[in-house]
């Protein structure tokens, strides 16, 4: 496993740019840097099991190991799912990808918030990460300052 790691400073309180990471309407628009049309499916708490899809590609499901809302979420990813929505836990990609585990820390000083997504991932993914996650860290970044989502 490869362990990455990503960062934003965003201008804003950290208990509005969680509650705009996870709104729903909200959490779409930024994890478009992954996925035209991700979503989420689930619910977020601890020991759930989530899944973050894209009808035309598939995705990935993962349980919620920490779940400690306005500062930490952990998701350990256990299958890929399949176009036709299928779970796959035996080909060679789900192989490398079982056990990727993704964290969101969030921590605030002066009124700002620094966002950090720490990755542990098979070195196949790693590409993909570091195009994708600093576009979604900027998304989420514009949404939680926007000044239209200051109820998200």
């Amino acid at each position: 496993m490869k362990k990455l790691s990503y960062s934003i400073k965003i201008d804003a309180g950290r208990s509005h740019v969680w509650n705009t990471m996870l709104a729903p309407g909200k959490y779409e628009q930024w994890v478009k840097a992954f996925s035209e049309n991700s979503r989420f499916e689930g619910q977020w708490e601890i020991g759930a099991t989530v899944k973050f899809v894209d009808p035309d590609m598939g995705g990935t499901k993962a349980i919620l190991e920490i779940f400690d809302p306005y500062k930490c979420i952990m998701a350990k990813h256990v299958a890929m799912i399949t176009e036709e929505g299928n779970e796959e836990t035996d080909s060679e990609a789900a192989m490398q990808w079982i056990g990727t585990t993704e964290k969101y820390i969030l921590s605030e000083s002066e009124g700002k918030t620094i966002l950090t997504i720490e990755m542990n991932t098979h070195p196949s993914f790693v590409a993909m990460f570091d195009s994708c996650w600093p576009k979604a860290l900027e998304n989420i970044k514009l949404l939680s300052e926007d000044q239209n989502t200051e109820n998200a």
